[in-house]
């Protein structure tokens, strides 16, 4: 749900470097519930996130317009809106009720919305209801992806796409200056928010574990992705452009079904 490197997001403390291992534990924040309206908008604007994490999942989703569309951790709805814009149907979960307020808000009737954990049972989505996820900057909140992924499995249709993108392995491992590449682990950090300095939690994981787990619970990878951003950013913002261009920031995936 947030934006990528040095320049674009991180003030590293050095408590935040020794990591944690409490792999029964989703990462809970409350940057998302305290700063909502602020994040919103932080999110909607930042280099990161408009000009390369959100352009990159709506190209893996490709064309949408007709498709019953599932956005996990949806926050205020922005990647939504472009969902509908394109033709979508958009159901959007997060478990933050003060972002939902604000998707509701800035969609009204055109997007269904509701508060839901993604580490409990997707229970207000039917089976093989949905025939396509997308999750962005979320999936790296959870210690463990496959209980949500075999829940996944269950909501797509035969054949349905799972497009998501999560923090790049390569880039949090060398920004934590972790010993144990191989291992998943909590780790934290700061991030500047309605200006204000908030901690934010998330697990870090080597790359093997992201494809080990979607293939556990039946989902072939499409494409993996390593995009640039787009290319006005270099117009509005030179050194976010370099870095997302030379830099492993994020990494993209799109992944389907085969039941």
């Amino acid at each position: 749900m947030q934006a990528g490197h040095a320049v674009l997001r991180r003030v590293a403390r050095e408590e935040d470097r020794r990591g944690f291992h409490y792999r029964d534990r989703v990462a809970r924040n409350t940057i998302y519930d305290q700063f909502a309206e602020a994040y919103a908008l932080h999110s909607e604007h930042s280099p990161a996130n408009a000009y390369y994490d959100r352009p990159a999942i709506l190209g893996l989703a490709g064309d949408v317009s007709g498709r019953n569309v599932l956005e996990l951790g949806c926050a205020a709805g922005v990647l939504s809106e472009q969902l509908v814009e394109r033709g979508a149907s958009v159901f959007g979960v997060d478990r933050e009720p003060k972002m939902i307020e604000l998707a509701r808000r800035r969609l009204g009737g055109r997007a269904r919305f509701e508060v839901a954990d993604l580490s409990e049972p997707l229970e207000t989505v039917a089976a093989s209801s949905v025939d396509l996820v997308v999750a962005s900057l979320v999936l790296h909140y959870l210690p463990d992806w496959e209980p949500l992924l075999t829940e996944l499995d269950r909501c797509l249709v035969p054949g349905g796409e799972l497009v998501f993108s999560v923090h790049h392995p390569a880039a949090d491992w060398q920004w934590f200056g972790r010993p144990d590449y191989l291992r998943t682990e909590l780790v934290a950090e700061t991030w500047p928010v309605g200006g204000q300095e908030v901690s934010v939690s998330f697990y870090r994981r080597p790359l093997s574990a992201v494809f080990e787990q979607l293939h556990r619970c039946g989902f072939v990878v499409d494409t993996v992705g390593e995009p640039r951003p787009l290319p006005e950013l270099n117009d509005l913002s030179p050194d976010a452009y370099v870095e997302l261009s030379s830099k492993p920031v994020f990494l993209f995936v799109k992944a389907f079904t085969v039941g």
